[in-house]
């Protein structure tokens, strides 16, 4: 056994062993929020946290790799348990069993009974399909690969490569599953699976939080005082947004559907842009007409510092 094996999958979640896959997908969604690196920046327990759910929720939300665990026949990290040998061959590896090892006495009654089973395979590998190991793998995509979708090719470590279908909606730390890629069967078992986990690289203009996408958007003094029709970058390319009269720095607005794809029966998330109103551009005639300018209801923008 490993010197730190992974958790329990079901105890990682907070489930029952009888969980139902409703369960196990809204369990993994309120944990991933709460522990997600973007909301906990700089945690190192929260980041590993987090990659624990998610290997915990990749191992429970395939129905397979769930049966398989739930019989025995992998650990929580999906790699294959070793069959227990049978009880003879326990008997035979014990103190008492001593005398039925090479070198033992040759009038043994039993001797020729243990090897003949073993010549057959009852104690070895022969005849025993076995099922590959998995191989672990770690792909840095693009920011906007996990935002739309995209298909990235993974060059493994003997030349091979492999075609990997990056979803929609897949975060950092999250781990596919490219079955029948890993190391091969024994005995004409299966081949194991490719376990790839994910990072995404981060983006100059955008964050992410679940399905939504944020972005800081500067405009001129002049956007923000009368108001304008102003280009935004989105994922899937610029549009067309209106700015409202007298905006403020800080002043929030949404585009619909125009965050992370629609994935796994969920809408399209939003795009929510935070504007920033920057004096880049002004000019000699903008500071003499201040200079001038006399509000007609002068306001103090600070009266609610008075006294903090």
């Amino acid at each position: 056994m490993p010197p730190n094996p992974p958790p329990d999958p079901y105890a990682t979640l907070g489930l029952a062993r009888d969980a139902t896959a409703e369960q196990v997908r809204a369990a993994f969604r309120k944990l991933a929020k709460q522990h997600h690196p973007d909301l906990n920046p700089g945690n190192k327990a929260a980041e590993d946290r987090f990659k624990a759910i998610n290997a915990a929720h990749d191992l429970l939300s395939d129905p397979e790799t769930r049966g398989r665990f739930d019989r025995g026949e992998i650990d929580a990290a999906g790699d294959p348990v070793a069959p227990e040998p049978p009880r003879y061959h326990r008997y035979a590896d014990a103190a008492a069993g001593g005398r039925y090892r090479p070198g033992a006495e040759e009038d043994d009654p039993f001797g020729d009974i243990f090897s003949d089973l073993f010549r057959r395979g009852g104690g070895g590998t022969e005849g025993l399909r076995i099922r590959g190991a998995d191989a672990r793998y770690a792909l840095a995509v693009d920011f906007l690969d996990g935002v739309t979708g995209a298909t990235r090719t993974l060059t493994l470590p003997d030349g091979r490569t492999l075609d990997v279908r990056i979803p929609p909606g897949i975060e950092t730390g999250q781990t596919l599953r490219l079955k029948g890629q890993g190391g091969p069967g024994l005995n004409g078992g299966p081949s194991g699976d490719a376990l790839i986990e994910i990072e995404l690289r981060p983006h100059p203009l955008f964050t992410r939080e679940g399905d939504d996408i944020r972005l800081e958007l500067p405009v001129t003094l002049k956007e923000a005082v009368l108001g304008a029709r102003v280009t935004v970058p989105t994922p899937t390319g610029a549009v067309s947004m209106a700015v409202p009269p007298h905006s403020d720095t800080g002043t929030k607005l949404r585009l619909r559907g125009r965050g992370v794809a629609a994935h796994a029966g969920r809408p399209a998330g939003d795009l929510y842009v935070t504007l920033r109103v920057t004096l880049a551009g002004a000019d000699a005639a903008l500071e003499a007409f201040l200079r001038d300018w006399a509000p007609a209801n002068p306001i103090d923008p600070r009266r609610d510092m008075e006294g903090a």
